[in-house]
């Protein structure tokens, strides 16, 4: 499915792309679509279509901050709205919504910029932090430093992946070919690292959820 999706706006350009793009970014925490496509897949495609000319770079970067920052907002005042109707809901008791309440009440609003870079954590906790009442103006300055850093990051990629893709084609050589190795190997650490990241956080949280049953 996401790789159908990801075919058919690679055919998109101009006003088009910018906005599915940005919706897909806004969407990913107001709309909980990020169940559905990865946040980071639409901003790299959003870079890959920079480097294709369907696209301005700097104004993708620019749609893609503001589409992040203010879909965690809204998620967040979704969640700061809606909490007396959501805390005896069976939504709260499964068990990622109760590490990521237990991730906010221990990082803070390290947990909204953390939280941006992994996806087990990226769709909920805009929301939870409505929920679990953090301070908006905590976690919005956390907010716009990771979506500002997200959102250039993988654009960014994306454009660079654009543009060995294209020199692949053209016939360039060995070097356009070790440029794709060295950006392929790099993507692999990071997804590595944030894997393994990922689980030591859950881990570390069942354990404290253990201990503070206990």
């Amino acid at each position: 499915m996401v790789s159908t999706i990801v075919n058919h706006l690679l055919h998109f350009g101009g006003v088009y792309a910018y906005l599915i793009i940005g919706l897909l970014c806004f969407g990913e925490t107001a709309l909980f679509l990020g169940f559905v496509l990865p946040g980071e897949t639409a901003v790299v495609l959003g870079g890959v279509l920079a480097q294709r000319h369907q696209v301005n770079l700097l104004l993708m970067l620019a749609l893609v901050a503001v589409a992040a920052v203010s879909g965690d907002s809204v998620g967040y005042f979704i969640g700061y709205i809606l909490r007396a109707k959501l805390q005896n809901r069976k939504f709260m008791q499964r068990r990622n919504v109760k590490k990521t309440i237990l991730f906010i009440n221990n990082k803070g609003a390290w947990a909204v910029f953390i939280g941006r870079f992994m996806a087990v954590f990226r769709t909920l906790v805009p929301g939870l932090a409505g929920v679990s009442e953090m301070r908006y103006r905590k976690f919005l300055l956390a907010n716009v430093m990771g979506g500002l850093i997200w959102a250039i990051g993988y654009c960014v990629a994306g454009y660079l992946l654009g543009s060995s893709y294209e020199k692949v084609l053209n016939g360039a050589g060995i070097a356009s070919y070790a440029l794709i190795a060295l950006f392929f190997v790099l993507l692999l650490v990071f997804l590595f690292w944030r894997r393994t990241r990922e689980r030591k956080l859950l881990a570390s949280l069942s354990d404290e959820d253990g201990t503070d049953r206990g």
